[in-house]
């Protein structure tokens, strides 16, 4: 598993505390994919409700709090496919 992944998986632990409603993927381009859901977040690959792909640096600048998810997503940066509703809900979690 990468460093980024690592990394991410950490990040996301910390500002998820009590699971995710639902299950969302983040996929880092060139890097792997996370999953979230309500046992967690874990380094995976499987089906989920929502799948958002970024750059790794896009991914670091929400994770950091310099990059809205919601503006990420009008500026092209974030890709969305599945459940929008699902993804605001990940977004204002990590805003």
């Amino acid at each position: 598993m990468s460093d980024v992944i690592n990394a991410a998986v950490e990040a996301l632990s910390a500002k998820l505390t009590g699971g995710f409603d639902g299950v969302a993927k983040f996929v880092i381009t060139g890097e792997g994919a996370i999953m979230l859901d309500a046992t967690g977040v874990r380094a995976g690959d499987e089906d989920a409700d929502v799948t958002l792909t970024a750059s790794t640096d896009t991914f670091r600048a929400i994770l950091d709090g310099d990059l809205n998810p919601t503006m990420a997503f009008m500026q092209g940066k974030l890709s969305v496919d599945g459940s929008m509703g699902l993804a605001m809900k990940l977004g204002s979690v990590l805003s």
